[in-house]
């Protein structure tokens, strides 16, 4: 097991090599009138709001806000019919009508401070950041904090419900699956690194706790 971990992690690696982010010179302030569309489900303080099923957008980088902006509206990303939610999301990026105002409105996120986190749920501490850092912590950094050189997110803030749902959808192929998400197809292949129900629950426990 540890060996096709190893193996595993190699191989993202080097999927992350060829997926570099695009850089544009994005105006904040701009992007702080396209946020008023997402404030509804995000939050004012991009927070988030779990009743919405909508995730903190707050502690991630610019580069990975905008790369999931675009897939979004290209339908890289909720492109599977069980992604409902999904679906939802290329909807309202679909409301910014260029490449211009996606890094616009990612860049006034990335300047909004980080929201306090979620509340920690019962989980075995121990198992948690021992299968994190076997499993997720050479590209999403410790304690889940994010590695933008990495292009991997930052997963401690999101809450639960979000954290599992993204789990399952890359294990399930709901998300990932399209040829033109190389960073998706990655996760897909290490979302079989946990091998019970009780290590994703403890790994999720985890990142909440940071």
């Amino acid at each position: 097991m540890i060996e096709m971990r190893r193996t595993l992690l190699r191989m993202a690696v080097l999927l992350v090599a060829i997926a570099a982010p695009t850089s544009w010179a994005a105006d904040s302030e701009i992007g702080k009138s396209l946020y008023a569309p997402c404030v509804a489900c995000h939050g004012a303080d991009a927070a988030g709001i779990a009743a919405m099923n909508a995730p903190a957008l707050t502690g991630q980088d610019a580069a990975y806000l905008e790369r999931q902006l675009k897939y979004f509206k290209s339908g890289v990303r909720g492109s599977d019919s069980r992604d409902l939610l999904g679906k939802q999301m290329q909807g309202m990026a679909a409301l910014l009508p260029d490449d211009a105002a996606v890094a616009n409105v990612a860049a006034y996120i990335s300047t909004l401070p980080q929201t306090t986190g979620p509340v920690a749920v019962d989980h075995d501490q121990r198992n948690g950041e021992v299968q994190y850092n076997a499993s997720c912590g050479a590209c999403h950094g410790p304690g889940g904090k994010g590695n933008s050189s990495m292009n991997a997110p930052r997963l401690a803030g999101l809450d639960a419900a979000y954290l599992r749902r993204q789990y399952e959808n890359f294990a399930e192929g709901i998300r990932g699956s399209h040829e033109d998400d190389r960073l998706g197809r990655q996760m897909q292949m290490m979302a079989t690194m946990l091998s019970t129900e009780k290590d994703v629950d403890d790994v999720i426990g985890f990142l909440l706790s940071q």
